[in-house]
């Protein structure tokens, strides 16, 4: 037996040994490998330069393989009718940003030339965007106050005779040009520019858009909307009221605007509402047999052509004081580089444009990938709306992001490439040299009628609230608070309130998720609510507790309240009335009664023990839907464990996933070395009750000793 006991430890003292330079061996193999990706990832060679080249353009990639005779003359088309889309959506975006319109034409022109050479989308059309128009509005506004300017209704129009090579512009135009060319959004992108590696490593900025729920956005679409049409109430009335700023401005918009409806222009007020009912006339019929147009109809486009004429020859501004867009200048300004101190004014404002213009763009280029059955690339999708903004910043634009209306009409006018960017940008850059001018008598109620019009869409969305409450209560509501802040207070706080609630709304429905008892569906394996369901069958002696939530430190006590409540049983109050109990028995016995306090026989003490309520000698748990255990989580079902255990009652865990598995076994709940595992375990919930029900029948067959009853556990 000595010699026996002494190779036996030799033997346990080698393997030990050998485990532990496995062990080192591991560690070392480990070691070399990152090192090795390290110097691989640090190391540059010819082929890793052209590969990153090649990524950072992908159209040194796509173009080579470009199908001439298939593609050209889809994308010719495309491209020539979101050109002439782009014209008139510029000029009338031009209004919400607070500048003049050809700031709106080179960025539309600089957006699609760039996206050309950067984006990994075929069919997105990134240029000038209702909400980014307005989100840059508020800040140019907040800036020419502070500056000093007036903002009670037109700024003087600009001096000259419509080239930009003179110096002749008034001073407000002259800031205008110097906010413009600071874009909020562009110093947020520049500054990511700068540290790519740091920020692209840790962050990787792609992060933010995964709280951005289809809830929020749509939620902040309308509520941007809503601020949208009241900003372009006056222009439609040709009412001369000053620009609010600041929180609340759509309630302060419409109060002036009801304060100072006498002024209301007559000329105006006819012309915007013939606009309104041709464009919408438009816009319906194009919708209804959209199936039989090859292309939509320019329908902005004729009533700009026909306003623009009438004005002109009517002079409507000189006999009726109707109010127009003034001298478009052509050519180009010279590059400005920004004023790095108005930057670092800009910076916070910078944060939700990036994300908006980011989350937008993203959003589209996945949706239509998908539809056409290719794969884009995020964080390349991001350096493209990046440098959408950081180049055209310094040729006096300002932020871009991606439209869905430009990008729908782009696929529905058989768009392959963004060769058809490359188009749109063409027919732009014909405005910019040689027919903006022509645009002078253009009346801004007209150009109002077409931005209120383009936000159909994002108002419909009042139309879908029943059906998406009838889908989702709390997706709803988060809808609603979004939109409201979004309308109410201002779109960046709008934005970060509905980002706020719907994380707040994730974890409200962790900590008070669903709780159930299951029982069984007839003359199955399978087991459900027993409230959701009719005709379950009970299993006799087995209580089957679901929680539908991860297990955490914020929803234990939940956990445990829904437990106890449900089963009718909490383990600490039973076992300190059993104490209780007790303890007036060994004091009734001491004074020599050998009844108890029941009138009960001693013998019969140990019945009145076990109280009757008690209907269960098994619990088990259904983990199903517990996604993860937290350390908090894992000392809970410990405690539960210990504690109905105390009450001879069985725990027993079910439907396990493997990282809810790994974090009990690193908790201990197990035991050290894992023996008790396959007798708390179970692969499903049927295997559990089946061996509770057999423990059972051992343990009355056993006379109830629960020692002797272990076997049928295995």
């Amino acid at each position: 037996m000595e010699r026996s006991l002494e190779a036996t430890t030799m033997e346990n003292t080698t393997s030990s040994c050998f485990l532990m330079e496995r062990k080192a061996l591991v560690k070392i193999n480990r070691k070399e490998v990152m090192l090795a990706k390290l110097r691989k990832s640090c190391s540059c060679t010819p082929q890793k330069l052209k590969n990153f080249v090649m990524d950072f353009f992908p159209v040194l990639r796509w173009l080579p393989k470009y199908r001439c005779k298939e593609y050209i003359w889809g994308d010719i088309m495309s491209g020539l009718v979101i050109g002439i889309i782009l014209v008139p959506q510029a000029i009338a975006y031009s209004l919400l940003a607070g500048l003049k319109p050809i700031y709106s034409l080179y960025t539309s022109f600089f957006a699609n030339i760039i996206y050309f050479l950067m984006g990994t989308s075929r069919h997105v059309s990134v240029g000038i965007f209702s909400l980014i128009s307005l989100m840059v509005g508020q800040v140019v506004d907040r800036e020419l106050l502070l500056a000093g300017f007036d903002l009670n209704d037109d700024a003087p129009p600009a001096l000259g005779d419509g080239s930009l090579q003179n110096d002749s512009f008034s001073n407000t135009t002259a800031f205008n040009l110097t906010i413009v060319g600071i874009n909020a959004d562009s110093w947020f992108v520049f500054v990511l520019f700068l540290f790519p590696q740091v920020l692209m490593g840790i962050f990787r900025l792609g992060f933010v858009s995964m709280y951005l729920s289809e809830s929020v956005l749509d939620g902040f679409a309308t509520g941007a909307s809503l601020t949208i049409l009241t900003a372009q109430v006056k222009y439609l009335f040709g009412i001369k009221i000053p620009r609010s700023q600041g929180h609340g401005m759509l309630v302060i918009t419409w109060i002036n605007i009801f304060r100072n409806i006498s002024q209301a222009n007559l000329c105006d007020v006819i012309t915007s509402a013939i606009c309104i009912v041709v464009l919408v006339t438009a816009k319906e019929l194009g919708d209804k047999y959209k199936h039989k147009l090859k292309f939509p109809l320019p329908t902005e486009l004729v009533v700009i052509a026909v306003a623009t004429l009438v004005s002109h020859y009517g002079k409507l501004n000189e006999v009726y004081g109707s109010s127009v867009s003034g001298a478009i200048p052509t050519g180009f300004i010279p590059p400005k580089v920004p004023e790095f101190n108005l930057m670092l004014r800009v910076a916070v404002d910078a944060l939700p444009l990036a994300i908006v213009s980011f989350v937008f763009t993203v959003s589209l280029s996945e949706m239509f990938a998908k539809k056409y059955a290719y794969t884009i690339r995020a964080n390349q999708e991001m350096f493209a709306v990046g440098f959408c903004n950081i180049i055209p910043s310094f040729f006096h634009s300002f932020a871009t992001s991606a439209a869905l209306a430009k990008t729908l009409v782009k696929t529905s006018t058989g768009c392959q490439t963004q060769v058809s960017g490359v188009i749109s940008a063409m027919v732009v850059l014909l405005v910019l040299l040689f027919l903006a001018p022509l645009f002078y008598s253009l009346q801004k109620c007209v150009l109002a009628c077409i931005i209120i019009v383009s936000l159909r869409g994002a108002l419909r969305k009042f139309r879908d609230v029943p059906a998406r409450y009838h889908v989702n209560k709390m997706d709803t509501l988060v809808w609603v608070v979004t939109m409201s802040a979004s309308a109410l207070v201002s779109t960046e706080i709008g934005l970060l309130v509905g980002i706020v609630f719907s994380m707040l709304c994730i974890i409200v429905r962790t900590q008070r998720p669903r709780t159930a008892l299951l029982g069984q569906i007839q003359d199955t394996n399978f087991y459900e609510d027993d409230l959701e369901y009719k005709n379950l069958s009970t299993v006799p002696k087995v209580k089957i507790f679901r929680f539908e939530a991860p297990l955490y430190y914020a929803n234990r006590n939940y956990f445990l309240k829904s437990l106890y409540r449900l089963t009718n049983l909490d383990p600490n109050l039973e076992a300190a009335r059993r104490k209780k109990y007790e303890k007036k028995e060994k004091q009734h016995l001491k004074k020599g009664n050998h009844r108890t306090v029941n009138g009960l026989g001693i013998g019969e003490t140990t019945l009145q023990l076990v109280p009757k309520q008690i209907d269960f000698q098994a619990l088990v748990v259904d983990c199903s839907s517990i996604s993860f255990l937290d350390t908090t989580g894992v000392n809970t079902l410990k405690e539960i464990l210990k504690d109905y255990k105390n009450l001879n009652i069985s725990v027993l865990l079910a439907c396990c996933n493997p990282s809810v598995i790994d974090s009990l076994k690193r908790g201990g709940y197990f035991g050290r070395d894992f023996e008790c595992m396959q007798e708390m375990l179970f692969y499903s919930i049927h295997n559990a009750v089946l061996s509770t029900l057999s423990h059972a029948k051992q343990s009355s067959h056993w006379g109830g000793n629960p020692g002797q009853a272990k076997a049928g556990w295995d």
